[in-house]
């Protein structure tokens, strides 16, 4: 195999399919595929709206709260 960077993306995928089937079988490369999922949306966007209100602050006032033994 040479480097990956002379490689295509088409060779990279083949060669990644080859080490999945020679160390999983196929039925097991094929379970490891099937865990990958492109997703939808726009994580950058959302994070930034779901985070927006969130400072250093209040994420270190949030972690010693949980981790105050009279907390259970």
């Amino acid at each position: 195999m040479s480097g990956s960077s002379s490689m295509s993306l088409y060779q990279i995928r083949m060669e990644g399919w080859k080490a999945l089937t020679e160390r999983l079988g196929p039925s097991g490369a094929m379970r490891f595929m099937m865990q990958y999922d492109p997703g939808s949306g726009d994580y950058t966007k959302e994070r930034i709206e779901i985070f927006a209100d969130l400072t250093i602050d209040s994420l270190l006032d949030a972690i010693d709260e949980r981790a105050r033994p009279d907390r259970r």
